[in-house]
């Protein structure tokens, strides 16, 4: 039974004494009886949520009686009820549902456990516990039988005198969670998070601990719809059903709309009204009783409402969906998106994509063995947790970014609503008091983690409708002096290298001469064009050198616009364009024809052609400038594993000195003037 302390262990029961749990007691009851685990970490936290090895065995004995008269396993209904009429009452630890019978007017309450569905009960337990009226919530359950009424014609013997609902009722517990969190470092405090849900934070990488406490976002931030998609077994809906009273799992996806949002003939407040989270098990199987469901729900998604007749009801629940993959990431995106799993209602669906918050990577966290990855450490007690995570619902943290974090050009609206909500519950979990400072490597991780997990959501819905979600590049800078970073989703691998598809108009890959300690960099240019005037550039921090790469760029295209674009007249237009440096030349000097390149491809509507790779500099006057290092730019190229390189036939000398293997795995292309590349470089 005793378990070697670790630092982790005595740091925590010196911060949180009598709110800790030895997780491996936890797994030993809740496999022995039916009950969820936090109904068992609930008694273990009254009787045991101590370090001393003497306390602990004492409250084992009484938590193990507990369970054991008080818990009904298959078979044992008849006994229980037996013994409340010889008895005249029992206790038991049981789900309490109630509904309203109104042919008598009055309620009465289900007990699943027992196969009782017409049970007593007073309307104001029913006022005070309304959660029962929905799916009901396990309670310690005062049970009493009453002969003589048991005699009466359709007679209800049995009554509940009193219940005490599984979760914790203390005021002051954010201030319990806050003070005890100053004494860890954020590392510290990330593995005893994940500990507290029961896994062992050492047998992750350091990515399944991100997504672990990803996870955990739904419970303190209201309105959060999340999904994760991954692998079987690796733990996604263990969260949603067994850590937190306050979480609901609809197994198997299949629900009513009365359940879930209102009942009409009732009115009687469904799933999302009652709980802060609700979790679809087996997101493939989501199907509603009504075909309008999926509408709701979606509706419900955006605006946190829906409406009951002519009365707008608010919900706070936020939408959780897990589900399973059957083949490996890049075989689902070989064969579909990555939220082809979902219902065909809401598979290709991009308006419903736009309402998930996160996405996350299912596939980063391993296939869990209670033998690697349970733990045996002591942990926070569910309740307390749970408790703890629904009252920092009524916080916002996002404020936190201000002036910190200024994000990309490329996020809309909805984009940023979603990371800021990651970002404030992400921050919520890991620094609950809200005067806590957030350290700025704390913070560049955390806005990090939420761009890549709404970036996700973006690249699916670029799937699905290519022309509205061109723009899935996501980027930060941190600090006004920063530089702008660009935030990758790990499983997209052509995000660094030349991909050989034609890229969208106004996409280009150039490169820049750079600066003799930098050599060339690679850059990614990506012009979009609207009504209006001028040209936007959309990078926050843009270098000089860059700014007159893209005036030159511009100028060109209004001097020679009749030999570029025919008929279109650019000055009706207004260009957004952004950069991406992919090396550590930063200086975006000598992109002058690359920008023109891109300018034209965006008004024309036409792809540049892919594996290319543009070079040049412009003049105002429009002439091209020579290039010093022709040879560095393809082996750049090379390296880049571009297929062809796009040059001024003024660099053809420089090149007699390549070696012959760069001839041979890259084609070199010449052009003579400015309109001469333009030709060259889009698809007729």
């Amino acid at each position: 039974m005793s378990l070697e302390m670790d630092a982790l262990d005595r740091l925590a029961a010196s911060a949180y004494d009598g709110f800790l749990v030895r997780k491996d007691l936890v797994r030993k009851y809740s496999r022995q009886y039916p009950v969820p685990t936090y109904v068992v970490e609930f008694l273990l936290g009254r009787y045991c949520a101590s370090t001393d090895e003497q306390e602990i065995k004492e409250g084992l004995a009484i938590v193990e009686k507990q369970l054991q008269d008080r818990t009904v396993r298959t078979g044992e209904e008849e006994l229980f009820k037996a013994r409340a009429k010889e008895q005249g009452s029992i206790k038991l630890i049981d789900i309490v549902k109630a509904k309203l019978d109104t042919k008598n007017d009055c309620y009465i309450a289900e007990l699943p456990s027992l196969a009782l569905r017409d049970v007593r009960i007073g309307d104001e337990l029913v006022r005070d516990n309304e959660r029962m009226l929905t799916d009901g919530f396990y309670a310690e359950v005062s049970l009493s039988y009453d002969g003589i009424v048991a005699q009466e014609n359709a007679g209800r013997p049995f009554r509940i005198d009193s219940l005490r609902p599984i979760q914790m009722s203390k005021s002051d517990v954010l201030d319990v969670l806050g003070g005890g969190r100053e004494k860890f470092t954020t590392e510290e405090w990330k593995d005893l998070l994940i500990r507290s849900i029961g896994i062992e934070p050492a047998s992750l990488s350091e990515r399944a601990r991100r997504l672990a406490i990803l996870r955990m976002v739904p419970f303190v931030e209201r309105n959060y719809n999340f999904v994760e998609l991954g692998p079987r077994g690796t733990g996604k809906s263990h969260l949603f059903q067994q850590i937190s009273p306050y979480a609901h799992l609809i197994s198997g996806g299949k629900a009513t709309v009365a359940k879930m949002f209102v009942n009409n003939a009732s009115g009687q407040r469904g799933l999302v009204c009652q709980y802060d989270v609700v979790c679809f098990d087996e997101v493939s199987g989501i199907s509603f009783d009504q075909k309008d469901g999926v509408n709701i729900m979606k509706g419900y998604m955006a605006s946190s409402q829906f409406s009951r007749g002519k009365e707008n009801i608010r919900a706070e629940g936020g939408i959780v969906m897990v589900g399973n993959f059957d083949v490996d990431v890049e075989q689902q995106q070989r064969v579909g998106h990555l939220l082809s799993p979902l219902p065909p209602e809401m598979r290709n669906d991009t308006a419903f994509m736009d309402r998930l918050h996160a996405y996350g990577a299912g596939w980063d966290f391993p296939k869990v063995s209670p033998a690697e990855h349970l733990t045996d450490h002591f942990g926070m007690v569910s309740d307390f947790l749970s408790e703890c995570w629904s009252r920092l619902r009524s916080q916002n943290r996002s404020s936190v970014l201000q002036g910190r974090v200024f994000l990309g050009g490329a996020l809309s609206g909805r984009d940023i609503e979603a990371v800021s909500k990651t970002t404030s519950g992400l921050v919520k979990l890991l620094f609950p008091q809200p005067d806590m400072p957030v350290p700025d490597v704390d913070l560049e991780w955390i806005i990090r983690l939420a761009l890549e997990s709404r970036r996700r959501v973006k690249e699916q819905q670029k799937r699905c409708f290519k022309s509205e979600f061109r723009n899935t590049h996501f980027s930060y800078t941190m600090g006004l002096e920063g530089l702008e970073q660009f935030v990758a989703t790990p499983e997209l691998h052509s995000d660094e290298a030349i991909e050989s598809d034609p890229l969208p108009p106004g996409q280009v890959w150039a490169s820049s001469i750079g600066t003799p300690e930098s050599g060339p960099g690679l850059y990614r240019i990506e012009v979009t064009s609207g009504n209006g005037s001028g040209v936007k550039i959309l990078n926050q921090a843009s270098s000089p050198l860059f700014k007159e790469s893209v005036r030159v760029g511009e100028q060109n295209l209004y001097q020679r616009a009749k030999e570029l674009v025919g008929d279109r007249d650019p000055r009706q237009h207004e260009f957004s364009i952004q950069s991406r440096a992919m090396d550590a030349d930063k200086s975006g000097g000598g992109l002058g024809l690359p920008v023109l390149v891109a300018l034209c491809g965006s008004l024309l509507g036409k792809n540049t052609r892919g594996g290319t790779i543009i070079v040049g500099g412009l003049s105002l006057g429009g002439s091209v400038d020579m290039i010093p290092n022709a040879t560095r730019i393809a082996e750049l190229a090379v390296d880049k594993q571009a297929q062809t390189l796009l040059m001024p036939v003024s660099a053809r000398r420089q090149l007699n000195d390549l070696p012959d293997d760069i001839w041979t795995r890259i084609s070199i292309e010449f052009y003579k003037d400015a309109s001469d590349a333009v030709f060259k470089a889009l698809v007729e």
